[in-house]
């Protein structure tokens, strides 16, 4: 069975209720699991792309001082900003680095009042081909939008998530994949992209049908592009588990910088 819109970290779930850690769907569900984890993972693509930055070539350099509005969530135009739920006081936003790349640079910002700090910063990777307004099944391009934060749960034990964690063995990648895969769902947070909230990640439930993908989730990097998820290192993902809380009704805002920026 193919979980979400990709064969890899099949299905995400989350409950908004903290606490309770759910028993995980019946035997059916977990079976399935094997088969559908295979999404962000496969074979994969390349690594990170390294990134020169131009120097000056000898000729002095002008930076001009950029305006940022301490309201808003930097680099976000106007479409996602107002997606962002008044209440939320976590977002994690995803700066894709191009349509069709698998580089990304995820961020965590803070509200304190009105306004949001950088609290965190790691250099990541999103879809293999990049990004799609309209995310289908298998496209591995990662959905590009503004998406709640639930649930959690992975193959470890709950590290200390605020957000309602599952821990299971059926969240664990198979051993066919490269062995750099094995632990990519050793952690996972859920994103919330055709997915029943308050469910463990790993529900294979999908209200909008199989075709519009799903399974998407935050989970620990390879070195390279995902079938649709969200990548970033270990220590990355424990920070996030122990920092979004439900209380903040933390969201993930993503896609490539021209989409985010629209």
């Amino acid at each position: 069975m193919r979980i979400g819109g990709t064969r890899h970290e099949r299905t995400g779930d989350t409950s908004e209720a903290r606490g309770a850690r759910r028993p995980l769907v019946a035997a059916a569900v977990c079976g399935a699991l094997v088969m559908s984890l295979a999404a962000c993972g496969g074979s994969g693509e390349t690594g990170d792309k390294a990134r020169a930055e131009a120097g000056s070539g000898g000729k002095a350099e002008r930076t001009e001082a950029k305006t940022v509005d301490p309201t808003r969530i930097p680099d976000v135009g106007d479409r996602l900003q107002k997606q962002i739920p008044a209440e939320s006081r976590q977002v994690v936003a995803v700066y894709g680095e191009g349509k069709d790349d698998a580089d990304a640079t995820i961020v965590l910002y803070s509200k304190s009042g009105s306004h949001w700090k950088k609290t965190r910063a790691w250099q990541g990777h999103n879809g293999k081909k990049g990004w799609t307004t309209d995310h289908r099944e298998g496209d591995k391009r990662s959905p590009v939008g503004v998406f709640t934060l639930t649930d959690a749960g992975g193959v470890l034990a709950d590290p200390g998530a605020k957000l309602p964690y599952s821990q299971s063995a059926s969240f664990q990648a198979p051993h066919y994949w490269a062995k750099s895969h094995w632990h990519d769902f050793d952690y996972v947070i859920a994103i919330d992209y055709n997915r029943v909230k308050g469910t463990s990640p790993i529900d294979p439930t999908r209200p909008e049908g199989q075709s519009k993908g799903g399974g998407i989730w935050l989970h620990m990097d390879h070195g390279s592009g995902t079938s649709a998820c969200v990548s970033l290192s270990k220590s990355g993902m424990e920070y996030l588990l122990s920092t979004l809380d439900p209380a903040a009704h933390p969201v993930i805002v993503m896609g490539d910088k021209a989409e985010l920026m629209a």
